[in-house]
């Protein structure tokens, strides 16, 4: 029986608004972004009934979460292969500051963003062993059952890469709005001698932001 994986980006944050890299600071959402999740929490729970809701630790997910759990009378657990992307020296910086003191790491991030090493931070190498660990982690624990995901848009990207069988190298190749909800099945493929098989079923779903749109 399959398994429901619903991973759903997290609320807008003022630094989402000032285009700063966020990666692993503890931003909180923003009042539009607290509107964008309870809008996220109640379309969720209109469409699929939840086993279990996790999210990143980092405070803009698990508000995101705890509003995705409530709706369908659950509390949001943490969960460490949900954390987002270390930016290292680049967190906390606009574009155009990175670009003043980082050009060469902001273009090559744009331009070849499988091959970057954030000075002091992590790549996505790292992020997608991290993501994908834990999803297997969470498949096995709830197999046949649905359950949702709270992350961020690098984590997000990177893991629907892995589970379309695309490498790093088409990053950019995937759009994630804030509250993006985006969902695909896990079967397990233990017979054809790997691991779980994955179909995409929604990618970067924002329908439900539409009455939101005009109040942001």
């Amino acid at each position: 029986m399959a398994t429901r994986i619903l991973v759903v980006r997290h609320g807008r944050t003022v630094w989402n608004r000032e285009n700063r890299f966020r990666g692993q600071a503890d931003v909180e959402l923003d009042d539009f972004g607290l509107r964008q999740a309870e809008a996220t929490g109640q379309y969720v729970a209109s469409r699929w009934p939840l086993a279990a809701v996790y999210a990143s630790r980092l405070k803009r997910a698990m508000q995101t979460g705890a509003a995705v759990a409530h709706a369908q009378g659950l509390s949001v657990q943490p969960h460490e292969g949900l954390l987002d992307m270390s930016f290292g020296k680049l967190q906390g910086l606009t574009m155009d500051e990175a670009n003043a003191r980082y050009a060469d790491v902001l273009k090559a991030w744009l331009e070849t963003p499988h091959q970057i090493h954030f000075p002091g931070g992590e790549d996505l190498d790292t992020v997608r062993q991290r993501v994908m660990t834990g999803l297997e982690d969470l498949v096995c624990r709830h197999r046949g059952e649905s359950v949702a995901l709270v992350s961020h848009t690098v984590v997000i990207k990177t893991l629907l890469c892995a589970v379309l069988g695309l490498g790093n190298e088409h990053f950019w190749r995937i759009g994630q709005d804030t509250c993006a909800v985006n969902a695909f099945d896990a079967e397990d493929g233990a017979a054809d001698g790997g691991g779980a098989i994955y179909t995409i079923q929604l990618i970067n779903d924002t329908s439900h932001m539409c009455d939101l749109s005009a109040h942001a």
